[in-house]
């Protein structure tokens, strides 16, 4: 067979089962199609929450509230704020496992997590096992917490401001797990703030208590000295008290003090002012982004594919011999000139 003879033969082929070719495509259309329809469509939300970053204190109003607080001439003890990775927080596995334990009304008062899984095995892949619903809240936690990272992403955009996305294929699942997931981020994010700031206040409280004792202390120490001390001339004195040193000594621990007091004052009002408002700017509410494979789309792939697939079963036997009709004659070819030499 030569080479224009298997092209002939190959078109003769093609027209003669084009209507099979046809009909296999079209199984494969409908495989595809129904294979698409079949795949569960993803609902996703999005949410925007501001703000979560700490920002600088407006210069004019910090300098006004230091002048009225006495603090202007006092450098400031402690940190603007507590740091934190907000992405990192809103990703970390103790925020997951917190929202995974919440208890959903509308679901039968059942956990997130036990939701989670029931969705899962609902409509999972063919190839893959269904999850048992621990029956301990530790693993009942760390599953449904897997389950949800793969359905959340958290990012800080260009503004500054935190983008929370949740997937998943129950739709009224979505909107009420973006609320939990914004709840305990800011339930954290505020009680670490507090925290920061509680301690401060406490720890200057605790300063100018102790600097208030060692005063009461050198006040006691100068009584006494007056007390037994007589009065003698300058002259006959041969020993000099040391009240000098303690004069110096108590104007020390004083300014110590005067400087605690406004730290205390500082870290007072920043107690006061430390919780941050917290607002949602985008509601991870309904309409959702959908995401599901088109049924047109697979069932026109699945047409050409089977059409494409059928031509070539076809054609392969004479594709085969005409293959091992070429690899006998180059052999023979060879065997032949090997000979002649």
């Amino acid at each position: 067979m030569t080479y224009q003879e298997l092209i002939r033969g190959i078109f003769r082929r093609l027209r003669k089962l084009k209507f099979l070719y046809l009909v296999v495509g079209i199984i494969f259309a409908a495989l595809l199609f129904i294979y698409a329809k079949s795949v569960a469509p993803v609902y996703s939300s999005r949410a925007s929450v501001f703000p979560l970053t700490a920002s600088n204190d407006n210069s004019a109003a910090t300098t006004a509230l230091s002048g009225l607080l006495g603090l202007s001439e006092t450098p400031k003890s402690f940190s603007q704020d507590a740091s934190i990775n907000i992405v990192e927080l809103a990703l970390s596995r103790n925020t997951r496992e917190a929202v995974a334990m919440e208890r959903m009304a509308d679901k039968g008062n059942k956990t997130v997590a036990e939701v989670l899984i029931q969705t899962y095995n609902d409509h999972k892949p063919f190839y893959k096992s269904s999850i048992k619903i621990p029956s301990d809240s530790v693993n009942l936690a760390a599953v449904g917490g897997n389950l949800l990272k793969n359905g959340f992403a958290a990012r800080i955009n260009k503004n500054g401001i935190l983008e929370i996305n949740f997937s998943s294929t129950d739709e009224k699942l979505v909107g009420p797990v973006s609320y939990l997931f914004i709840e305990k981020i800011s339930e954290f994010y505020k009680e670490l703030k507090i925290r920061k700031a509680k301690q401060d206040f406490d720890f200057t409280v605790g300063k100018i208590d102790s600097l208030e004792k060692v005063l009461k202390a050198y006040d006691r120490k100068a009584v006494q000295l007056s007390n037994t001390t007589l009065f003698v001339s300058p002259e006959k004195i041969q020993y000099q008290i040391p009240k000098e040193n303690l004069v110096n000594d108590k104007d020390y621990v004083m300014r110590q003090r005067d400087a605690a007091a406004n730290n205390r004052e500082e870290a007072l009002w920043r107690l006061q002012k430390v919780t941050p408002i917290i607002a949602i700017l985008d509601k991870p509410d309904p309409p959702y982004d959908i995401k599901q494979p088109s049924g047109i789309i697979y069932g026109l792939a699945g047409l050409i594919i089977g059409m494409i697939l059928a031509a070539l079963f076809s054609i392969s036997g004479m594709l085969y011999r005409y293959t091992v009709a070429e690899a006998k004659k180059a052999v023979l070819g060879e065997g032949s000139d090997a000979t002649n030499d």
